[in-house]
């Protein structure tokens, strides 16, 4: 059994603003059984307060500081670092960066799911400040993501059209990279060993994970497709939540 949890959001908890049958109760069984939990999320159109928002208005009981994204980590990378970024984000997360985004001569480029703003002027400035030598530094790769039901275009094909027009390779500070689980570990104050990850991408979640140390539990919701558990050997595989929570922890 493991000491921790670290749960996915999107399509895992919830899809298209609604909770997914037996999720809630299963939340709260993790609570119940005491096992130190983690929501873990690349989502980068909505801020930590806007997730938490959501969430407990679909009556799951959880904390801000169970809240652990991409731009949290993004956020304390660029300020160790002393970074002043061109900020190609989502309209939405711009109040997460407010007190950042002003910055005379970028040196890096930092980029998530902006949604219109990927567009050709935009892409233009970043790709002449990479070829300047500033660092690509992004919130995930993720290849798409499903919403109102379907899939949509995620931050991931962008990072790659950047890295081969300028020649450069991506800092991802989301997941799958192992920094984006240490960082959440870290929080926790439990080993990647004693840790499960539960998740809905196979790539991201269940494959980074396992990539980092933790266990991966893929389940069939969400954004996966038949076959994805053959790209994680050894993975745990449930048909959701309810099933991962009962089984597995």
């Amino acid at each position: 059994m493991p000491q921790a949890v670290l749960l996915d959001i999107s399509g895992v908890l919830y899809q298209d603003a609604l909770p997914l049958p037996g999720s809630v109760a299963a939340v709260e069984a993790l609570q119940s059984k005491g096992h130190p939990l983690r929501l873990v999320t690349n989502t980068s159109r909505l801020t930590a307060v806007e997730i938490h928002r959501q969430l407990t208005g679909m009556g799951y009981a959880i904390t801000p500081e169970q809240i652990y994204s991409a731009p949290k980590a993004m956020r304390s990378y660029v300020q160790a670092q002393g970074l002043r970024p061109y900020w190609l984000i989502h309209r939405n997360l711009q109040e997460e960066f407010a007190d950042l985004l002003e910055q005379a001569e970028p040196n890096a480029v930092v980029l998530g799911d902006a949604e219109e703003r990927f567009d050709y002027a935009h892409l233009e400035r970043a790709f002449h400040l990479l070829l300047a030598g500033a660092p690509l530094l992004a919130m995930g790769d993720n290849r798409y993501f499903h919403s109102r039901g379907a899939l949509r275009l995620d931050a991931g094909p962008f990072v790659r059209a950047l890295e081969y027009a300028a020649g450069v390779q991506a800092l991802i500070l989301g997941k799958p990279s192992k920094e984006f689980f240490a960082g959440a570990l870290e929080e926790l104050g439990v080993a990647a060993s004693d840790a499960l990850m539960i998740g809905d991408d196979v790539e991201s979640d269940v494959f980074g994970a396992q990539q980092a140390g933790l266990l991966g539990c893929l389940v069939q919701t969400g954004k996966y497709r038949s076959g994805d558990e053959g790209k994680a050997p050894g993975a745990l595989l449930a048909k959701d939540l309810a099933e991962a929570v009962q089984r597995f922890c």
